[in-house]
């Protein structure tokens, strides 16, 4: 099940603390990666050595810097089969009559700019090949409305409807797009911000990783446009 054996994979935000599992899950599938993230720290530099696994800095907020990413990867690998959008990050904001620009911005940037630009860039390839998937991380809190959370909320609400344009647009050619919505993910940094919490009721990123897998693989080819639960317990 779920082979991706030979594929050429394109993860974005690898360094994070879903990104990092993800790239891991795809390795040990006998994927080729191409490992896109800010900066390049730990847990990208571990892939260095790998002749399968290219790993570059990118600003994904920069359409510039996203096709200069995308050409390189294609002039390493010839093709692109997967793209995984997982970039992105959470600010608490203010009630929205006292939010401010620059926090708006951010959100949409980092969360829907970044998966629009992404797409944009790897989507005339996987057209020309007639087969690829897309998988784009939204949120469980894109469903409905908070307080002091409007920027976020909606940034990642557009994630998904960006994901059912792109289903829309691509499945005739063969390609897959679809989005995960994992709920609260089991991180040290979300253990630190929420002590008191009930960890075992948050999902793991090795959960998460395990559904992105299967929709980048052959077993998700019926699948177009949806937007999966991947909440744990909670």
């Amino acid at each position: 099940m779920s082979d991706i054996s030979g594929n050429v994979v394109v993860i974005t935000g690898a360094a994070g603390a879903l990104g990092s599992v993800v790239s891991k899950k795809f390795f040990d599938k006998g994927a080729m990666m191409a490992l896109l993230d800010k900066r390049v720290d730990k847990h990208i530099s571990q892939w260095q050595d790998a002749k399968t696994v290219m790993c570059q800095e990118s600003d994904l907020t920069l359409a510039s810097s996203v096709e200069i990413s995308v050409g390189r990867v294609l002039e390493r690998f010839g093709r692109i089969d997967a793209l995984v959008n997982i970039a992105g990050g959470f600010t608490m904001g203010h009630l929205v009559h006292e939010a401010d620009e620059e926090t708006w911005n951010y959100m949409f940037d980092i969360n829907a700019k970044s998966v629009f630009l992404m797409t944009r860039a790897v989507i005339p390839f996987m057209r020309k090949q007639k087969k690829g998937s897309v998988v784009n991380v939204s949120a469980k809190t894109a469903l409905k409305g908070g307080i002091g959370v409007a920027p976020y909320v909606v940034s990642k609400s557009a994630v998904i409807k960006l994901t059912e344009c792109l289903a829309e647009e691509n499945r005739q050619s063969g390609i897959n797009v679809n989005c995960v919505l994992p709920s609260i993910i089991d991180t040290p940094a979300n253990r630190k911000d929420m002590p008191d919490a009930d960890f075992s009721r948050w999902v793991s990123p090795e959960a998460i990783a395990d559904v992105i897998l299967f929709l980048v693989s052959e077993e998700s080819r019926a699948v177009h446009g949806a937007s999966i639960p991947v909440y744990g317990l909670s």
